[in-house]
């Protein structure tokens, strides 16, 4: 990457994370969200043992909502006002304008880590080495790309109006029913099944086996199945970016 490239990357970066956050109705909430379930579910009704446990899935319910909206309802509204077909026209290669918003997503990750990771130590007694602390950041940041790219396929098919509704409606049940709320174990064994298709509960059982808290399966499963979820979502994607032009 030449330095004119690595300049205008930088520059739509920037530009991105900077327009997100003047938006207080929507960085208020998106932060304050996953910080509230954590403070009253795994600080005010749980043990040490309950409260690491729930830091995990709370961190990956956090994580979530940026990556989903920042692309499925941006991209729609930029879609819609033009700003993404003049996007094409200029010399700017689409893969900037992604990892722009990609690393506004990945801004609000971090974010959402050091809160809810505060939270944890401070109020709730939670102690890990600074290689699980390490590890379950890196996990943070990884569980941020699935829902990048669905976001962006959610963005570039559905209009403006529709886009927040819709997110809405895969977010929140995705979350229910990958585990993060309530243990998977607690489900029916055929929604436990389902789970399997979640890339919330695969990376969910990666964050808990670094505190060998997960149910036991091999973690290339896991990892394989939030690389089945990325890929597909990213290809098809491609394809309808492509098909703008």
């Amino acid at each position: 990457m030449n330095s004119i490239s690595l300049y205008s990357l930088k520059q739509e970066a920037w530009c991105d994370s900077k327009s997100v956050f003047r938006n207080l109705g929507f960085v208020i909430p998106t932060l304050a969200f996953p910080c509230a379930f954590y403070l009253f579910f795994g600080v005010a009704m749980g043990d040490e043992k309950t409260s690491s446990y729930l830091l995990i899935n709370y961190i990956i319910f956090g994580v979530m909502g940026p990556a989903l909206f920042n692309f499925g309802v941006n991209v729609a509204t930029d879609r819609e006002q033009g700003l993404l077909a003049l996007k094409q026209l200029s010399p700017m290669p689409a893969s900037q304008y992604l990892m722009g918003k990609t690393f506004t997503a990945l801004l609000f990750s971090t974010l959402i880590f050091i809160l809810l990771s505060s939270f944890a130590v401070l109020f709730a007694g939670v102690s890990m080495s600074l290689l699980k602390w390490g590890q379950v950041y890196a996990l943070a940041l990884l569980g941020t790309l699935p829902f990048c790219m669905l976001g962006l396929v959610m963005g570039l098919s559905f209009s403006a109006k529709s886009a927040p509704a819709l997110v809405n409606l895969i977010y929140l049940p995705i979350s229910m029913l990958s585990g993060l709320w309530l243990p998977i174990t607690m489900f029916p064994e055929a929604l436990q099944w389902f789970a399997w298709a979640l890339p919330s509960y695969h990376l969910s059982q990666l964050g808990l086996s670094i505190l060998e808290m997960h149910q036991g399966f091999n973690l290339a499963w896991h990892l394989l199945g939030v690389a089945l979820f990325t890929l597909p979502c990213g290809y098809l994607a491609t394809k309808k970016y492509n098909a703008m032009k």
